[in-house]
């Protein structure tokens, strides 16, 4: 979300063939009115329009813990979620074991469109800032699925 418009980002699925955004957040806001297309609700309807389907997949968003784990690390380093760089090696441990290790994610792959791609979305602008790139890597390697991310211009 951090760094699109909501024009830019539809444009960005359309330009990649997204028919399915699979939600991975925990809580499906975002603060500011910048971001306020981003909020479910908002951002369902303007999927809707786009022709790209939505689900929302809760068991993959990590923790309030989780978050406040990462959030904590941010503070170490001085950084903010919205220029974080990097997931604090904790956060990706402990997200790997509590909630990647346990969530089905061949329901996740069966749920895949045949025809053109699915996306994973979360908030922060990098990939690498976010837990959405652990399941991208872990759907790569285990089923072979083929990535590429979305990024802001």
């Amino acid at each position: 979300m951090y760094g699109w418009t909501l024009e830019e980002f539809l444009d960005a699925l359309a330009s990649a063939k997204v028919h399915l955004l699979l939600d991975v957040r925990q809580r499906r806001g975002v603060r500011g009115r910048e971001y306020a297309w981003a909020n479910a609700k908002r951002l369902q309807a303007a999927l809707g329009e786009a022709g790209v389907g939505y689900e929302h997949r809760p068991e993959l968003a990590p923790t309030t813990e989780l978050r406040q784990l990462q959030y904590a690390e941010d503070d170490r380093r001085g950084v903010g979620k919205r220029s974080r760089a990097e997931l604090a090696p904790a956060y990706r441990e402990r997200y790997t074991a509590e909630i990647l290790d346990r969530a089905d994610l061949s329901a996740v792959v069966d749920e895949l469109p045949a025809e053109g791609a699915g996306a994973l979305l979360c908030v922060e602008r990098d990939p690498e800032a976010c837990h959405r790139s652990l399941i991208a890597d872990r759907l790569a390697a285990e089923y072979h699925v083929e990535i590429s991310h979305l990024r802001p211009s």
